[in-house]
Order: structure tokens, then sequence, then C-alpha cells
């Protein structure tokens, strides 16, 4: 096989086709560093998303992802509401954060999703890594395909730049975000 025909982690070719995100088993994340001394995680509990798996020819796979920025939860009712104001992600101005992928290339143990993301108005490209987790019928017989990836950001990127002082130096926001990806997706449509 040449390397543009070369599966990655053996996804089997007949396994090519239109997916959808399913939300509820599915999870967009994010740690950040606080206090420059323990790490903050949450989440986005609104999304959707869709793509296309081209197996034999990755490079033609396709992503795009839409999350609600108001759906942030951090389990903490007060640091979610912070997050949501002009400080943090502006929501009232900027509801929607998006992700559309504009190269898939394979790499030594997966995939490498590169793609436009938009925050707060801001467009920059930016790799996400993933790897297949496999393959399953449901009992619902939907074809499921599961995928894990992430990514280092720094957030000034964006313009979400917020952050306090504190008195034994450093900051209460670290400036690197870790964007984590756990997908589980369901076929829609056959190999165009």
């Amino acid at each position: 096989m040449s390397a543009s025909t070369q599966r990655s982690n053996d996804i089997p070719a007949q396994l090519t086709g239109s997916y959808t995100i399913d939300p509820t088993h599915s999870r967009i994340g994010f740690v950040a560093r606080h206090a420059m001394v323990t790490k903050v995680r949450g989440s986005f509990t609104d999304f959707e998303g869709a793509g296309y798996l081209d197996a034999d020819h990755p490079e033609k796979s396709r992503v795009q992802l839409t999350i609600q920025a108001k759906s942030i939860d951090t389990a903490n009712a007060d640091r979610d509401n912070h997050l949501r104001s002009n400080d943090f992600f502006d929501m009232d101005t900027f509801p929607e954060i998006r992700f559309i992928s504009t190269g898939v290339a394979v790499v030594d143990d997966g995939y490498a999703i590169t793609g436009d993301l938009t925050i707060k108005g801001v467009t920059k490209s930016v790799t996400v890594d993933f790897e297949y987790m496999g393959t399953a019928v449901d009992p619902f017989n939907n074809t499921r395909i599961g995928f894990e990836g992430s990514t280092v950001v720094n957030r000034k990127d964006w313009g979400v730049s917020w952050n306090a002082p504190l008195e034994a130096g450093g900051v209460l926001v670290g400036e690197k975000i870790r964007l984590e990806f756990d997908i589980s997706a369901i076929r829609t449509g056959d190999a165009e």
C-alpha cells in the first residue's frame, strides 16, 4: 500500500462514510492550571458535530464541530458564571465555539486533524491528535466509532486573557489549556 492509502490504526475500509457525533456519549473537556498549584477540569455539555471518514484515503476525511459556549461546566456555579462573562468568553456576543477541519493526516498512532478553531470571533489553526478507539454496533443497530484526542492551546491567542496576580508570584489562571475530546459518532451515511 502506498502512504496515501495506508489505513490508520487498522480502521476497516467498510467504515468509510458519514458520521454524526453523539453528544450523550461524547465529552468535550478542558484542563487549566489554577493558582499555579492545581488543575481545574471542565467540559462543554451542549455541542453538535458531523464528519466524513475515509479509511482508505484519510486526507479526504473531514469534521466540523459547534459548541454552545454557555454550556461550560466546571462543577462550580460562581466560576462558571465568571467564565461566561466578558472577562473570558463573552458568551452574549460570541455564543458559539467552532472547529472546522482543514486537513487530516495519518500519524504514528492515529490521526492529526488540523482545523480552524474560532473562539470570541478569533480564528486560529490548531492540530488535534486523535487515536481510533474502535467500533461497535449498539443495541439499536447503530454503527458507532470512537476516537480520543487532545491538544494544548494558549487561551490568549483567542483573546481569552483575564487573569489575576497572586501574592506569592504567578497568576491565578494558566495560559495553556489542554483540550480533550472523547468522541462517539454514529454512522449516518455510506461512502461518497
